[in-house]
């Protein structure tokens, strides 16, 4: 079972600090997980938005959509492949400036991935696939740029 509120503030950019941004969104959620009638776990949150739709220009339903359809993207993507398949988030590097060169890296390795798909030249359908796929020798021209 859940439940949900949305709350909207229209402002304008300059009101807000962000260019483009035109409303802020607050979005709080209750859910309680039921087994056999009785409640099991519960859980609530608050979630705040910043967003370039004018105030008006979609429901609330319509907006608490877009979050979760950003959200869902957004783990089930990039957060999901980045540390499933690279780690991420057991990476125990603390300063800001390596962790910061790690995260370039993987976005690199994510993007060459990509490319590699959209241009035909793999057959992996997966990251994991890929990177087995491949030699020390094409991983090295895929760096420099020669592929």
């Amino acid at each position: 079972m859940a439940r949900w509120r949305i709350q909207t503030k229209g402002v304008t950019p300059e009101e807000a600090g962000l260019c483009g941004c035109w409303q802020f969104v607050a979005v709080w959620r209750e859910r309680k997980e039921l087994r056999q009638g009785k409640v099991i776990e519960e859980s609530e949150e608050y979630s705040f938005y910043a967003t370039s739709a004018a105030p008006g220009q979609y429901t609330a339903q319509q907006l608490l959509q877009a979050t979760r359809d950003h959200w869902s993207a957004s783990e089930n993507g990039a957060h999901y492949r980045r540390d499933v398949s690279l780690g991420e988030d057991a990476c125990r590097i603390g300063q800001r400036t390596g962790a910061q060169v790690m995260a370039t890296l993987r976005n690199l390795v994510l993007g060459l991935f990509e490319l590699q798909k959209h241009r035909g030249q793999t057959k992996a359908q997966t990251f994991p696939e890929w990177r087995r796929r491949l030699t020390d020798t094409q991983k090295l021209q895929l760096i420099i740029g020669k592929s």
